[in-house]
């Protein structure tokens, strides 16, 4: 009951209740000292202390308490588009009040928060690129120094060197092209195409253009279906494609010696579940949540041997996402990884938005 009243009302009853201690305190001493005349000079005193009362109060809860709760509610109003615009002595619920500055104060924790990681993440995505390009062209500094040194004249070296320099402007090529792609699907200008098509045979052409590396780490490449009966999504096929290449050279890359990439649909009732498995070295479980980070590495001085941008898991997760879904990965240190998504069958009509 007393949590709802306004600054007006508290004054009320704080001068009623010492109107009315006066008026009993004044009673018990008429009575006592015999000068008790009449009721009616006893209510006019009562009157008159209530009003007195009340007029002191007023002043100094408007002086010492409503002024400054006036400031300080007229700073969150400007904060909050839907506080009240004005603070009435006379009608402003102390208790709507105590609960604006609360959720304000929760608000600009949560905010301040989110400003910290965006922080972090910033620094940590800064160190990250920078020691990802600074890689390349240091060696690329290296061989073409080395070749206007004289080395350019030493056939021993030369076309060695000029090689070498070449595959590093190719990945400082790779690394700022992916970057370009990640800040399309967070900007929202990439462009989807959505069509139907056969996300089986899609897989057995991939399957066709990394044979070679397959071979080269003596993996073998298997799916669980039949080539003659068509796994219709309703996708962006050339985005899905990059998906499935990434997560399937990723299999390659980190797979062991003999192993296996198994590429598996399971029919749903509205999606299909895609998911590529293999028995390779397998992730930490302390690398999982961060696993599709830009530039995160697992194996930092392996990832930058085998090769790649560091950016190729962020490309994938923002594809997925773009199409609504989302991508999870369970995988053990040394028994292998699994990724999995789902993707929607032609008959859903879903509407694509990059982030």
């Amino acid at each position: 009951m007393f949590n709802n009243l306004t600054v007006k009302q508290i004054a009320v009853l704080i001068a009623a209740v010492i109107s009315a201690i006066n008026a009993l305190l004044l009673i018990i001493w008429l009575l006592l000292t015999g000068a008790f005349t009449s009721i009616l000079s006893v209510l006019v005193l009562i009157v008159i202390s209530f009003g007195f009362t009340y007029i002191i109060v007023s002043l100094l809860l408007s002086t010492f308490v409503f002024q400054k709760l006036k400031m300080i509610y007229k700073i969150i109003s400007k904060k909050k588009s839907k506080s009240k615009q004005d603070f009435s002595l006379a009608t402003s619920n102390l208790t709507e009040v105590n609960d604006e500055v609360i959720k304000w104060a929760q608000d600009r924790e949560e905010e301040i928060i989110e400003l910290k990681n965006l922080e972090n993440y910033r620094r940590n995505f800064v160190g990250n690129i920078s020691h990802e390009l600074k890689t390349p062209i240091f060696s690329i500094q290296g061989y073409l120094h080395t070749l206007l040194d004289g080395g350019l004249h030493d056939d021993n070296i030369n076309e060695k060197y000029v090689k070498r320099a070449a595959s590093n402007v190719e990945r400082l090529q790779n690394i700022v092209e992916d970057l370009e792609v990640i800040n399309q699907l967070e900007s929202g200008n990439a462009d989807f195409m959505m069509t139907n098509f056969d996300i089986g045979k899609l897989t057995l052409e991939l399957f066709e253009d990394l044979k070679f590396r397959a071979k080269e780490n003596k993996i073998s490449l298997s799916t669980n279906f039949n080539p003659n009966t068509p796994v219709i999504v309703y996708a962006d096929k050339d985005r899905i494609r990059q998906v499935l290449d990434n997560l399937i050279t990723n299999s390659l890359k980190y797979g062991k010696l003999k192993g296996k990439t198994i590429v598996s649909f399971h029919n749903l009732e509205e999606n299909v579940l895609v998911e590529i498995s293999d028995n390779g070295i397998g992730i930490g479980k302390k690398h999982l949540n961060h696993l599709f980070d830009r530039f995160y590495r697992v194996d930092s001085s392996r990832s930058r041997a085998i090769g790649g941008s560091g950016l190729g898991l962020s490309i994938v997760k923002h594809i997925i996402e773009a199409h609504h879904q989302t991508i999870n990965v369970k995988s053990t240190t040394g028994e292998g990884s699994t990724f999995d998504f789902l993707l929607p069958k032609k008959d859903t009509k879903l509407k694509v938005e990059s982030k």
